[in-house]
């Protein structure tokens, strides 16, 4: 039974949240934070009481943008603390998720909150707490062999398979890699430089340090005062020169062949 803390500045969200929360029998109690300052004091008062102790906090449900000190700010702070919550980011915002994770997040789930996410989320934190306790290694996420023509990607809590053929070009950000399609974009936890190995016979190739292109999906190459482009759809995407030559030389040669 999980003790939550659902920290939101905006009074409809954390009441829905907290009312999720409450309906999940996994979770013994949950308590509100209108924001993040009121929320480190129910924190260290929870620390002072120790892991036990009557006001113990397991997981803190954590809103991202929010007045004064925000939730990515909130979550800093508690990976100085020995023995802090776990932290799932409840969030309208999707251009958080690189920072979220590497704050060690249990999870981040996008708004409007869906009963059945929210209760992954809660089953990811059951699981970590259960083997801090225990002593025991959290729980890996299996890694499977991927599928040479699909890339699975996580979208509200499902699983979905994107199609590699419609991926127009890929973006580095950091340890993890944003997909984009002619209608949408998702991140992955894969850096750019396997995506780049995996997919060259595939037709993909690298134009900068942070961009992974599709030769089938480029419309335009463009020279310019010496500076090397191209053009993917209505976005424009600069090339280093490093890798201006040899993207030349492979759409000459996809135009002849």
């Amino acid at each position: 039974m999980l003790r939550a803390l659902a920290v939101d500045d905006e009074r409809p969200s954390l009441e829905e949240l907290l009312y999720l929360l409450n309906a999940d029998p996994r979770i013994g109690s949950a308590e509100g934070a209108g924001d993040a300052t009121e929320a480190l004091r129910r924190i260290n008062r929870a620390l002072e009481s120790g892991p036990d102790g009557p006001d113990a906090i397991d997981v803190v449900f954590l809103d991202i943008q929010m007045p004064g000190l925000d939730g990515l700010d909130l979550a800093r702070l508690l990976t100085g603390f020995a023995r802090p919550p776990l932290v799932v980011f409840v969030t309208a915002h999707e251009d958080f998720a690189v920072q979220a994770f590497d704050l060690k997040a249990v999870d981040y789930v996008l708004k409007p909150v869906r009963r059945e996410r929210l209760a992954e989320a809660v089953r990811r934190a059951v699981e970590l707490r259960a083997a801090g306790r225990h002593g025991t290694a959290a729980p890996r996420i299996p890694v499977h062999e991927p599928d040479p023509d699909h890339i699975p990607v996580e979208l509200g809590g499902v699983t979905r398979f994107v199609a590699v053929d419609d991926i127009t070009h890929v973006e580095a950000q950091g340890d993890y890699a944003r997909l984009h399609t002619g209608r949408a974009s998702h991140l992955v936890r894969i850096p750019l430089s396997t995506l780049e190995e995996r997919w060259r016979s595939r037709g993909f190739v690298r134009i900068h340090r942070r961009h992974l292109v599709a030769l089938r999906h480029i419309g335009e190459l463009r020279l310019d005062a010496g500076t090397v482009s191209v053009l993917i759809g209505s976005e424009e995407l600069q090339v280093s020169r490093r890798h201006a030559r040899e993207l030349r030389d492979l759409l000459m040669r996809r135009t002849t062949s």
